[in-house]
């Protein structure tokens, strides 16, 4: 009896070791959503001739581009360099910026930033991503102003309340929550439409026009990604769907542009990968029942 009540001990302080060696501390949860399925650097790590993010320039600013229907953009610096980037905000400030879209001198963030879908970030997750960023070594680099053709939103919306993270466990819930909030998948694969800048009535059908990030100048338009057969992924297996998302191939062999950040995606887990294509399955074509 006792050398059983001895091995159910031994047993429980291995588990106990075993969750505490493997849970995420807010920074290492930051580092991750930041350089993974966030894919921060796409959009705000400048770039060399040839189209690669510039070593030692991680999330610096300084990379421009054309955004259709939107301007020209340029990446801003998001180190913690007090006078180039945000290294006089706080992680509480950060995390507004992030939900409401409000920098802390009371101005608003433009897009591209995907504020309308960063408002479900949970609680926990916006704070990991702010103290990522401010652990980061400070680069300091003076960006360029971006140029708009679309008119400053009056607001985002209310601030941004408690928001608590899906249960990891449940796939569905939890891919739908990666691909919206964290990766705003669905802000690049949702068309215009309405009057409006997303048609969420189409939803992850693509068609959005994007700027080509590997060919300046040159413009892609996303694909539908939703579970349908003739126009989206429904025919593609599991394996086919991840090595698109962290390989950017399609089923067909051909090669996605590389805006879709794959370098990014291929490091995020297993289990993340399985939840994003359990939803995708999930999702219906337009005008199917």
């Amino acid at each position: 009896m006792r050398a059983l009540t001895r091995l159910a001990l031994a047993g429980a302080i291995l588990l106990l070791l075993r969750v505490g060696a493997s849970a995420e501390s807010p920074v290492e949860r930051g580092k991750y959503l930041v350089t993974t399925i966030g894919g921060c650097g796409n959009c705000h790590t400048a770039r060399d001739s040839a189209g690669k993010p510039i070593a030692g320039r991680e999330l610096a600013g300084g990379f421009e581009f054309d955004d259709p229907g939107v301007g020209h953009i340029v990446g801003t610096n998001i180190t913690p360099d007090p006078e180039t980037g945000i290294g006089n905000w706080t992680e509480a400030q950060i995390v507004t910026a992030l939900r409401d879209g409000k920098r802390p001198d009371g101005t608003l963030i433009r897009p591209p930033m995907p504020i309308p879908v960063y408002r479900q970030l949970s609680d926990g997750d916006a704070a990991a991503i702010a103290a990522y960023l401010r652990s980061l070594k400070a680069v300091r680099n003076k960006v360029g102003e971006a140029r708009y053709e679309i008119p400053l939103p009056p607001s985002y919306g209310a601030p941004v309340g408690r928001v608590a993270e899906p249960p990891r466990d449940d796939k569905v819930a939890y891919g739908a929550y990666l691909s919206g909030p964290v990766g705003h998948c669905v802000l690049c694969h949702t068309p215009p439409g309405g009057g409006k800048p997303f048609d969420m009535e189409r939803a992850y059908n693509g068609g959005r026009e994007l700027p080509d990030f590997a060919k300046p100048g040159a413009l892609t338009v996303s694909r539908n990604i939703t579970a349908g057969s003739e126009h989206g992924v429904g025919d593609w297996s599991d394996a086919q769907i991840k090595r698109a998302i962290t390989q950017g191939i399609r089923a067909d062999g051909t090669r996605l542009a590389a805006t879709m950040p794959y370098a990014a995606y291929a490091k995020m887990r297993p289990s993340d990968l399985d939840a994003i294509v359990a939803y995708l399955r999930t999702l219906k074509p337009a005008g199917s029942q």
